[in-house]
């Protein structure tokens, strides 16, 4: 059985630890408030079966609170307020400093906690170390002089989750739509050098990988492109190729025909083409930002953003592209074809590609193909989005999207999504405030906006560190043309308001939630009902917020990662294992429907649709299913009835590969009977080095590799299939 130190390493329990700390306590009380060697033995072995109860590694915390629980259990009252002092006067000598023992576990590659905390991040790279390493110094920056103490005890206890903590004090921000059509077309500048328009569509992506590095190197949250954005250069190597051709052959005195000419330059477009979306792809899953991973990016792929005719001709071409290349996958280190974590791909569903006979129902077909073997694209219904937001534009990477623009924030008043971005996030969880509330609804609703103050003071905070930021601090960005065109030392602030950009309230654990008001799921009344009215409340808050603040803030339906793991670790050293509540290892996302219960795909998708129109500042609905390479009609199916249903929802399959014995198929979960934690297991080699075996799984709106925290592990085992 492990424990986790206070620095994140996991190391063996050691009772005689517990024996030595009440022993010393014990020294310091009258005869009659100790306890004999013989009860505190048992008190160590009542501790331990305690540790052993549970499903994952306790930290020294837990622990420690155990060993109280069991001295009062004893009637040693004395004795126990001499160990609360030593633990207190322990905890003010750590105080001291903060921040050496996590730097030092970091780098001796010993702290659990990182090496689980972001599952396409690798902590043994030095560039990974670099990051953890300056974020824990940020952390300590964060809590001692930017963030209210209150605001750091509550998300100390997993009230509430204060999103990338090690990156508060920087005058930086969460995700972004960066606007490529700007610097393509105007030019841009890329550390200090000038990048003019290109003269080719492979040239025009390469820029953009270029700009996608740079950009994911000066924020800390996703992005997103489109593609229509390069798809004009398309035409230009094709004028081109035309000149060249009809060159080339009148300098071997060839005679061609306009039409012949124009034949063997679309060859060399298409084979441009597909270059230049091989460039994207593999560009993108071999570049390495500063924070130690790949670029976090969508790619965008809707074809009504572009006008009819060779514009958007040329951009099913280029959609085709990249879902052929997709589907293909890419190599890992053994040779085999695998899914790639990135770029994520959104594929937009209008009435010209949703129905068979429709002008670009090859492409959705396509697109099902791909799904069914590498898990994307996504899908969005342009028809629901269109109802709940009166435009059809991309999320700022998994699921994060802007505020409807109605007012015009463009030129010429035209609607304007690309250059905006997200200020920042902070999460409530809603199943620590129904478990603080002890079933009192009066109580539930004044705890909620207790805690609803709290985050909006926590990203209140967020805020401020942004106002007066100078443009200069990230160039790119802000003074050539991927959020903006300020000029040198101008200040963002103008973009902080007015709508321009968004400032996230997150949510997490409806469901849990629910069960614990109601004594049933959100699925079932009158835990909708509930449910809904909690949603509304939350973007109620949303909207006085912004009435207050011309702040635009929006209610986030927040994707837990390693907060997942968190917040349910939180939960039950506050309020014990509550069955059907606290008895997992993990919390629900946001409003989704519990893993483990038992519903159809359509009927899911159709009830969560009701979630996402109250969740407008992001949101995504999956479906597990089997693998359906063989089932593409049911694919399509899904694809047809999410346009007609919901805004925006994903298809999970799996799609894994064992580099010992190259096992193609589904890589299990077990149980490890010795540490009696869950790990990854080839069911043919059973190999379980994890180092040795490619696993893709959605998490969160993205893909994920095997190396996630038992929390997550849990959930992604417990996961039942919708089709």
């Amino acid at each position: 059985m492990n424990i986790i130190k206070r620095n994140g390493e996991e190391v063996e329990f050691d009772g005689e630890k517990i024996v030595a700390a009440v022993l010393k306590a014990n020294r310091e009380v009258t005869e009659g408030s100790r306890m004999t060697e013989e009860e505190i033995r048992v008190l160590e072995n009542h501790v331990e079966d305690h540790c052993n109860e549970m499903t994952r590694a306790m930290n020294v915390e837990e622990i420690q609170d155990q060993v109280e629980d069991e001295i009062m259990k004893a009637g040693k009252y004395e004795l126990a307020r001499k160990y609360i002092t030593y633990r207190y006067k322990r905890a003010l000598v750590r105080k001291s400093n903060t921040t050496d023992d996590k730097i030092l576990s970091l780098i001796s590659f010993k702290n659990e906690d990182v090496k689980q905390e972001n599952s396409n991040k690798n902590p043994v790279l030095a560039s990974t170390q670099r990051d953890y390493m300056a974020g824990e110094v940020s952390k300590d920056l964060a809590r001692r002089f930017f963030m209210p103490a209150d605001i750091m005890d509550a998300n100390d206890k997993g009230i509430i989750h204060v999103h990338d903590l090690d990156y508060v004090s920087q005058q930086i921000h969460n995700c972004d739509l960066v606007n490529l059509e700007d610097m393509l077309q105007n030019g841009t500048v890329i550390s200090e050098t000038l990048i003019e328009k290109p003269h080719s569509f492979r040239t025009a992506c390469n820029i953009a990988t270029q700009i996608i590095a740079q950009v994911a190197s000066s924020q800390y949250g996703g992005q997103s492109i489109t593609l229509s954005h390069l798809v004009p250069f398309v035409d230009v190597s094709r004028q081109n190729y035309r000149k060249a051709v009809r060159k080339e052959l009148e300098a071997e005195n060839i005679s061609a025909t306009d039409e012949q000419i124009n034949a063997i330059a679309e060859m060399r477009v298409r084979k441009e083409i597909k270059d230049g979306v091989q460039v994207i792809q593999y560009q993108v899953i071999t570049l390495m930002t500063t924070n130690g991973q790949a670029p976090f990016v969508t790619v965008f792929m809707y074809l009504d953003e572009v006008p009819e005719g060779q514009t958007r001709e040329d951009l099913a071409l280029v959609i085709e592209e990249m879902l052929k290349q997709r589907m293909t996958g890419v190599k890992n280190e053994k040779g085999v074809f695998i899914t790639p974590a990135f770029p994520k791909l959104i594929y937009v569903l209008d009435e010209d590609n949703v129905t068979e006979g429709s002008k670009y129902w090859y492409l959705t077909e396509l697109a099902a193909k791909c799904t069914a073997k590498r898990m994307v694209p996504d899908y969005i219904s342009a028809k629901i989005m269109k109802e709940l937001k009166g435009d059809v534009y991309p999320c700022m990477g998994c699921r994060s999207f802007l505020t409807p623009d109605k007012e015009g924030l463009g030129e010429n008043g035209k609607h304007k999504y690309y250059g905006r971005f997200n200020q920042g996030v902070c999460t409530i969880n809603l199943v620590d405030v129904a478990c603080s509330s002890g079933r009192d609804e009066d109580k539930f609703w004044k705890i909620l906006d207790e805690r609803l103050d709290l985050c909006k003071r926590a990203l209140m905070c967020r805020h401020e560190r942004l106002i007066g930021t100078p443009s200069d601090v990230a160039p790119l960005l802000w003074q050539y043309g991927a959020l903006a065109r300020l000029k040198k030392g101008e200040t963002i602030d103008k973009m902080l308001f007015n709508n321009y950009s968004t400032i996230s309230l997150g949510y997490a654990g409806i469901c849990e939630m629910t069960r614990y008001m109601k004594g049933c799921s959100h699925t079932q009344e009158p835990g909708t009902s509930f449910a809904l009215e909690v949603m509304q409340h939350l973007n109620d808050k949303c909207n006085e917020w912004k009435e207050e603040t011309n702040i635009s803030f929006s209610l986030y339906g927040t994707p837990l990662e390693s907060t997942t793991y968190e917040f349910s670790k939180k939960l039950q050293r506050r309020f014990g294992i509550i069955e059907g509540v606290t008895d997992k290892n993990y919390i629900t996302n946001s409003y989704h429907v519990h893993v483990t219960e038992n519903i159809d795909a359509f009927a899911k998708l159709k009830f969560e649709s009701q979630f996402q129109e109250l969740s407008p500042g992001g949101a995504i609905s999956y479906v597990e299913v089997p693998n359906m390479n063989n089932n593409i009609d049911a694919v399509l199916s899904v694809m047809q009835y999410i346009y007609n249903n919901i805004m925006y929802a994903e298809l999970n399959t799996k799609s894994d590969y064992c580099q010992v014995c190259g096992y193609e198929g589904e890589i299990q979960i077990v149980k490890d009977d010795e540490t009696g934690k869950l790990v990854w297991e080839c069911p043919c080699c059973h190999n379980r080095n994890q180092d040795k075996m490619n696993v893709a799984r959605r998490t969160c709106g993205y893909i994920g590799t095997q190396f996630w925290n038992q929390g997550r592990t849990q959930e992604i085992k417990e996961r039942v299939l919708h089709l």
